[in-house]
């Protein structure tokens, strides 16, 4: 389906450059069925030069972000990085990159998809797999049988890390003093495959070697010690954590098993406690750290985006600081392409993230990478420890600049899109969208969904596209919170993200106290969550 969307697009378009494809894989594998992601990515190759497609297959196991890069590096017209991510073992799956090097998006999305449901394409061209047991036999030792090209894939490594270096993410790192003790820190793959890319990453920005955990280091399609591979989970990061005491170290860093994620956690030698970083609190460690270390003396002007799900520290500090800050709908398409956007105006793109640890540092590639923002991270740990401070208390010397940002961010499951479906319209009241949610008011209302409501804006109408489909609705109240809602895309949860922020100097415990209780009424006044009979993740 999508080499015939390929095709056509260059027909239609009267395009004359030939079309060329990357493609890269995980370690994921189902035995029982005997397909894998790289079984999978073989034949990719193969429907791809059937059609008269240059293809290049990337060698071994690849981290997502040197897929993504490989398209703009190389030239390819679009690039498959056959994936799962972050998902349990018995999920495979693949993105799809276009020509910009970002994630495909309407209307290129639903036109593939369009694509791969035709007749004509869900019968194969050939036999593919007589194709591939050819190859099999004639380079029997070979990591795909031939197929795949390991001195291309070695020069778009190279160049990748060349890339961050060029950046101006690597900043050194400073000696300590005879009193300050370094940083020391423990790494896990997730059982994935970001092993050496994470160790390369250290070297290319000058930092001693990290501790791997070693039950977790290599690819393992089984997650044996991980059923759930992402960190962002609960009881995740566990086994690293542990290690990493028993080696006295004291920051964990993670990586889901396809590298594009990153997680932190830092230990406190004080109370004997972890801090599990949220991807909001590393959202703004990263964006003050770039903006101190590179936008201040950037001669372009700087901009950062996020997805409007994620915390409004950055928009905070952008009005402070004086540089652009963007949101974005949720998802890395949609921070990519904006990015992309914002560079040909003649902006410097330091930081793109959104809240469930996806950070894209320097735009080295408009997509979330979690190679790249470790060497970040782990060089800022540097500077900080240098000085007597941890991630810990640095980030709580930001909320003293900017105000606490506390959030609450979670889900109800919801198997009745219908009922989703009424959630809204009862939020809409009828286009007569509340002034008040009990006790609190609202400033604004913002509604994502057909044709699209923005009380704030002149017009009425939003900036941000709108739709039916997947509809956003965001409260915006006078005390400084804010609430949106909306239904998963992927899963059968009705999500929300609440946020309140404090004023400069406030005590944490005060916002997030106060946070506390709009919460519950907030909860109950917009969603009535039994009377719609909304599940709570507890009660499942």
């Amino acid at each position: 389906g999508l080499a015939s969307y390929l095709l056509r697009c260059r027909q239609q378009s009267k395009d004359t450059n030939p079309i060329t494809a990357v493609v890269g894989y995980d370690h994921r594998a189902h035995s029982a069925f005997s397909l894998s992601s790289k079984q999978f990515a073989m034949y990719t190759k193969l429907v791809f030069e059937s059609k008269g497609i240059t293809c290049t297959l990337l060698d071994g196991y690849v981290a997502t972000p040197i897929l993504a890069f490989a398209v703009g590096n190389i030239g390819a017209s679009v690039g498959i990085m056959v994936t799962a991510s972050h998902n349990p073992k018995q999920d495979d799956g693949y993105k799809v990159y276009w020509k910009d090097g970002c994630q495909i998006r309407p209307p290129v999305d639903a036109e593939i998809a369009s694509a791969i449901i035709k007749k004509e394409n869900l019968v194969p061209w050939v036999d593919y797999g007589e194709q591939l047991r050819t190859f099999e036999k004639a380079n029997s030792g070979g990591e795909c049988y031939g197929l795949s090209d390991p001195e291309q894939t070695r020069l778009i490594e190279d160049a990748y890390y060349q890339a961050i270096q060029d950046s101006g993410l690597v900043a050194g790192i400073d000696g300590t003093s005879d009193c300050q003790k370094p940083p020391s820190f423990a790494y896990t793959a997730m059982h994935g495959v970001g092993l050496p890319y994470a160790k390369r990453s250290f070297s290319t920005f000058g930092l001693p070697p990290f501790l791997p955990v070693p039950s977790q280091q290599h690819p393992d399609a089984n997650f044996t010690t991980v059923p759930f591979p992402n960190p962002e989970e609960k009881g995740a990061l566990d086994e690293a954590m542990a290690f990493a005491r028993e080696n006295g170290c004291d920051i964990v860093l993670a990586n889901d098993p396809d590298a594009d994620r990153l997680g932190v956690a830092e230990f406190n030698k004080v109370d004997g406690k972890w801090t599990v970083f949220t991807g909001d609190q590393i959202g703004s460690l990263l964006g003050h750290w770039l903006w101190e270390t590179i936008g201040k003396n950037s001669e372009q002007p700087v901009a950062m985006c996020a997805s409007t799900v994620s915390s409004k520290i950055l928009s905070a500090m952008g009005q402070t600081e004086g540089f652009l800050f963007e949101e974005t709908l949720t998802g890395f398409k949609w921070i990519g392409s904006r990015a992309l956007s914002l560079q040909t105006e003649g902006y410097r793109v330091l930081l793109g993230y959104e809240e469930a640890i996806g950070f894209s540092c320097g735009g080295i590639i408009p997509d979330k990478d979690g190679i790249s923002a470790l060497g970040v991270i782990a060089t800022m740990a540097h500077a900080f420890y240098a000085k007597g401070k941890t991630l810990t208390s640095h980030l709580q010397e930001i909320y003293l600049l900017y105000g606490e940002f506390c959030s609450d961010n979670g889900y109800f499951r919801c198997d009745d899109p219908a009922i989703v479906k009424k959630i809204m319209e009862q939020m809409r009241n009828g286009g007569k969208y509340f002034d008040r949610v009990g006790t609190y008011e609202v400033d604004s209302v913002r509604d994502l969904g057909s044709p699209g409501y923005d009380s704030q804006a002149a017009d009425k109408k939003p900036t941000l596209p709108t739709s039916s489909s997947s509809p956003m609705i965001t409260f915006r109240f006078k005390n400084g919170c804010v609430a949106q809602f909306r239904a998963s895309g992927t899963e059968p949860k009705f999500k929300y993200y609440i946020e309140l922020r404090g004023q400069p100097g406030e005590n944490r415990e005060e916002v997030s106290k106060r946070l506390d209780a709009m919460v519950k009424v907030i909860l109950e006044e917009l969603l009535h969550p039994s009377e719609n009979g909304l599940i709570t993740p507890s009660s499942l």
